[in-house]
């Protein structure tokens, strides 16, 4: 039934304005306020990324966007840089001192959090 439908993603937050401000300002992506007062994140190839206001928004406890890179080491340095902090984990994602998951058998991977406590990622593409 869905086949020939487009899709996209949401995701809530609690401070738009403080979201605007990191997604446009600290990740440099292309953010457009819609017509309902919500907000549209624009990346390349993809459609917009639906970011709304929910007075009691709880963020979610597993990634809710991810972004594939070419280099991990060198971006992970440059947020760090803009201090955003990467999360640490230990057990089957263990990361490193700078939050990085060195996979062996997958990608490397770092997680951080956005304003809202919304969990994003870093996929180094391979």
């Amino acid at each position: 039934m869905l086949n020939n439908s487009t899709a996209f993603s949401g995701f809530s937050t609690n401070d738009l304005s403080k979201t605007r401000e990191f997604y446009q300002e600290i990740l440099g992506l292309k953010v457009k306020e819609t017509p309902m007062g919500a907000l549209e994140l624009h990346t390349p190839g993809n459609n917009p990324i639906f970011i709304y206001s929910k007075e009691n928004h709880i963020p979610a406890t597993f990634t809710v966007l991810n972004f594939q890179i070419k280099d991990i080491e060198k971006t992970v340095d440059e947020f760090i840089g803009k201090g955003i902090t990467f999360e640490q984990y230990e057990g089957m994602i263990a990361t490193d001192e700078k939050g990085i998951c060195r996979g062996d058998k997958g990608p490397s991977i770092a997680w951080f959090k956005d304003p809202a406590g919304n969990i994003l990622s870093l996929i180094e593409k391979r």
